[in-house]
């Protein structure tokens, strides 16, 4: 075995190694990810599929796969020969989630023979306030590999190395003007969304479990790298009050966020809340959701609310009783007043009590000629009137509208949830193109 100092070197004959990284348990200790890219010769990856992680576990070619963590190890497998040749390195990278690598004690970074298990190199890591952390590199020299000790940190975290390395890290839009027709997206799957490096670490690997997930339903329907505004709308009125009080509604609002920081470039959803009457909620930021959930995703009665905190709905104001078509023009009168080039995704939750149909009928039809998709989800299997037949109803332009109820959400898998909720968004979008309702 060698000891390596920081810079310091060693040869590697093995035909595949395994990069194991390892630290010490201990009270306020954050949570610790290996992670590799594969990089040219010019520093960078060549795309995002060069960047194996927890939520990408293996590159296309088979010739790195992230092992999984255990306990305190997380390793890496790298089978050498079948690295392709623009592939000049593999860099072993970590991310520290919830406190800095500081904190992170005995943090070692270890070389081995994946056939015999013979340690290669052994490499003893110090670090302050660095997030990220490049641990090591294997690196092709005169036809044959070495290993490197790096030792190199970022205090700008995952998304910082990332970005150093050519990794697509969706950026906060400018507030200037927005372009004529937004820009061709790239077909990654792998969106660093502003802010998510703020969650905590449960929260942030669900999302991202559930982005793929997202670009995984968009891919079947031919709509890979579809962007969009997605906003978010949540009946609060009187029946709601268990579907608040047992968490299913905070839970849906952490679920819709994934749909939005993998078709938003900002992340972000503005978000409505009504009964008798609408309530516009603050933005949802992704850097904030656990803080907004909290704040906004009322517990028990509206009636009986607590101390309001600051920026918390007073939620008597919005009254008991469903009357949705009143939100929908406040939302289509938002829409038209902040235009964007995307178009409009709504996400509506409601547990049904619909009886004001002839007027929801109105506003959505109105609507039909607008750069809106109104997807509706029930919550139970009560009274939805109008909206379980809007398939149906004549007299749109396209059609605007899709609707479907879940007995019990909690039960449904993310694969199938979205599956639902991106099921006519997609087709509803070349439609509206070819009418021109969207440019």
């Amino acid at each position: 075995m060698t000891s390596l100092s920081k810079g310091a070197n060693v040869p590697v004959a093995a035909a595949a190694v395994r990069a194991e990284l390892s630290w010490a348990a201990g009270a306020g200790t954050p949570d610790v990810d290996a992670s590799a890219l594969l990089v040219t010769d010019a520093g960078k990856v060549r795309d995002d599929t060069d960047f194996v992680f927890y939520n990408q576990p293996g590159h296309p070619s088979g010739a790195v796969r992230h092992l999984g963590k255990q306990g305190t190890r997380d390793a890496l497998h790298v089978d050498i020969a079948r690295l392709e040749g623009g592939v000049d390195k593999v860099v072993f990278a970590a991310s520290a989630d919830g406190g800095t690598f500081g904190q992170v004690r005995d943090l070692r970074l270890r070389l081995l023979d994946a056939g015999g298990h013979a340690v290669i190199a052994d490499f003893a890591m110090t670090a302050d306030a660095e997030t990220a952390f490049i641990g090591g590199e294997l690196y092709r020299r005169g036809g044959g590999w070495k290993f490197r000790a790096v030792g190199q940190g970022y205090a700008s975290g995952l998304a910082g190395l990332a970005t150093d390395f050519g990794i697509s890290v969706a950026e906060e839009a400018p507030p200037a003007a927005a372009p004529a027709a937004p820009p061709a997206p790239a077909p990654s799957r792998i969106r660093l969304t502003k802010g998510e490096e703020k969650l905590p670490v449960d929260m942030r690997k669900r999302l991202s479990l559930r982005k793929e997930q997202v670009a995984v339903s968009l891919e079947k329907r031919g709509a890979a790298g579809l962007t969009a505004r997605v906003v978010l709308v949540l009946d609060a009125s009187g029946s709601m009050t268990g579907l608040y009080a047992d968490g299913v509604v905070g839970r849906v609002v952490e679920r819709m966020a994934a749909v939005a920081a993998q078709l938003d470039d900002d992340g972000q959803m503005q978000a409505w809340t009504f009964a008798s009457r609408p309530a516009r909620l603050p933005d949802v930021e992704l850097g904030e959701l656990p803080e907004w959930i909290r704040l906004h995703v009322r517990v028990g009665s509206m009636m009986k609310q607590r101390r309001l905190e600051p920026g918390q709905l007073d939620m008597k104001t919005v009254g008991i009783q469903n009357e949705e078509q009143k939100v929908i023009a406040e939302v289509r009168n938002f829409v038209q007043f902040h235009p964007v080039p995307e178009p409009t995704l709504v996400l509506f939750f409601s547990d049904g009590g619909v009886y004001r149909n002839k007027e929801i009928e109105q506003q959505l039809t109105a609507a039909a000629t607008e750069p809106v998709f109104w997807q509706f989800v029930g919550l139970g299997s009560a009274d939805f009137g109008v909206l379980e037949r809007f398939d149906t109803l004549p007299g749109r332009k396209v059609d605007n509208v899709g609707f479907f109820a879940v007995d019990d959400i909690d039960r449904v898998p993310d694969a199938t949830l979205y599956d639902r909720l991106l099921s006519e968004f997609p087709s509803w979008v070349t439609a509206a193109r070819s009418v021109g309702v969207l440019r």
